[in-house]
């Protein structure tokens, strides 16, 4: 069975929760301040506490993993994320193994990371241990999904992406479908997880923010 995705936006932050003959997997949780709103999404898509499987992270940064730690204790599903991007979770600390300056970052980019930093500041990140740690060997079949986890370091050195059978990738960071939206925190880690998306079958793409777009679309909005 091919999972179903149901795209839960909640202000310009996407979540993607994947239906299974299973259960759900939650890939991003959104922020704290939107909890009222994701809950809405999760319970009108019919996941009820015993169904949600998994909560996986795309990476550590707070508008994505704002709402893990209450989920968990919710719906009782484990929480993954890469080891690379584990510290940001467990000690709340963004710049973990991250340079002091990223390699390119755009000016709106700069000014929403202002604005995000006094909202956490307001609604401090519920710090919490993830459950397991993923990387390309990680296996969603057991979970009901024909996907893989495809490590994508750029945006953060944790970064990963969701690909299904179907050819479709939720890929965090990687990509956004907003206007001057751009963070890559290491070109060469970047070219590179770009070089490994070509040499992949992909349909379509589910950014982290922004509405999903055709993967022809990929080589044009890299540049």
């Amino acid at each position: 069975m091919s999972s179903e995705i149901t795209t839960i936006n909640l202000g310009g932050v996407n979540c993607y929760l994947l239906r299974s003959e299973t259960g759900f997997v939650l890939v991003d949780t959104g922020v704290q301040t939107r909890r009222a709103r994701l809950n809405e999404a999760i319970e009108s898509a019919g996941c009820k506490p015993g169904d949600l499987k998994l909560i996986l992270l795309t990476h550590g940064d707070v508008d994505h993993v704002g709402n893990c730690a209450y989920l968990r204790s919710k719906y009782g599903a484990p929480c993954a994320i890469h080891a690379k991007d584990a510290p940001m979770v467990e000690d709340g600390n963004m710049g973990a193994n991250r340079k002091a300056k990223p390699d390119k970052v755009s000016l709106i980019f700069r000014l929403l990371g202002l604005f995000a930093g006094r909202l956490v500041a307001k609604n401090p990140l519920e710090k919490f241990r993830p459950d397991i740690l993923v990387d390309e060997r990680f296996d969603l079949g057991s979970y009901g999904l024909k996907a893989k986890v495809v490590h994508l370091p750029g945006h953060s050195k944790g970064s990963i992406g969701v690909l299904t059978s179907d050819g479709d990738l939720i890929c965090g960071d990687m990509f956004y479908n907003l206007p001057g939206f751009r963070s890559i925190d290491d070109l060469s880690d970047y070219q590179a997880s770009l070089n490994k998306l070509r040499g992949l079958k992909i349909e379509r793409v589910y950014p982290g923010h922004g509405r999903p777009f055709s993967a022809a679309a990929i080589l044009a909005r890299a540049r």
